[in-house]
């Protein structure tokens, strides 16, 4: 089939030259932004940071991504439904996006609006979930994000019988922005939270778990203030005369 390619390619150069140029991320090697969605946690298609996903479905269907989220990262995750101009709907369309952690827990929005009523003459939805600040470690309990796969739910609640399968288009944009040290805790886990995937990915720079943080730099600084504090409250509290504090004699 290699073969094949070469000599067509040989063959008919103007076909190749009128051909669009490569994305430069296809350039360098990177992975294009998604076209599609998956059905089933299982199959949802993984989007990088800073990708914009999309994909066409039918009213009713549900869309599913993953994005990847270390310790110390704050997610927000963007969703946009367009339908055409000659949507032949009868009622207005609630629409919902739901993200779930690595053990599919609901993660709860900061803020935004995760849920869009979308009337009978009105076209494009936007939603929006900003996601709690990942964490290193947390108790079992708490419910807290931690760092591992995290999934995108997008689909219509409510849908009327008569607007079920009409079609739209889905617009996916996930940013990060990193908390700082403010938000760093002790402890770490053994592993991210990354269930079995035919398309999970992980962060640029790889999985740290929480074991860097602008923690250590506050640290090093305090001891070494508190030791040149020491040093200086040491100096003040020596008397005069001879080295050690002594007195000398008259």
């Amino acid at each position: 089939m290699l073969a094949g390619a070469a000599l067509l390619g040989l063959a008919a150069p103007a076909a190749v030259a009128a051909s669009p140029s490569p994305t430069p991320s296809a350039r360098d090697g990177e992975a294009a932004a998604p076209t599609e969605a998956g059905t089933s946690f299982r199959a949802a298609t993984a989007v990088r940071p800073g990708q914009r996903a999309t994909a066409q479905a039918s009213t009713g269907d549900y869309l599913y991504w993953q994005f990847p989220a270390d310790a110390g990262d704050r997610a927000t995750v963007r969703a946009t439904v367009t339908l055409p101009e000659t949507s032949a709907r009868r009622s207005g369309t609630t629409w919902r996006i739901d993200v779930y952690d690595g053990l599919r827990r609901r993660q709860a929005c900061r803020y935004g609006s995760d849920t869009r009523t979308l009337a009978a003459d009105a076209r494009t939805a936007d939603l929006t979930c900003h996601l709690r600040t990942v964490r290193a470690w947390a108790e079992p309990w708490s419910g807290d994000p931690l760092p591992g796969a995290y999934y995108v739910r997008l689909t219509a609640v409510g849908v009327a019988a008569t607007d079920a399968g009409l079609p739209f288009d889905a617009a996916l944009d996930v940013t990060i922005e990193d908390a700082g040290g403010a938000a760093a805790v002790d402890g770490r886990l053994a592993a991210p939270l990354v269930q079995g995937s035919s398309a999970t990915v992980e962060p640029e720079d790889g999985w740290s778990s929480g074991w860097w943080s602008s923690r250590w730099l506050w640290t090093a600084g305090g001891a070494a203030l508190a030791a040149l504090a020491g040093v200086w409250g040491h100096t003040l509290t020596r008397g005069p005369g001879r080295p050690g504090g002594t007195p000398g004699r008259p």
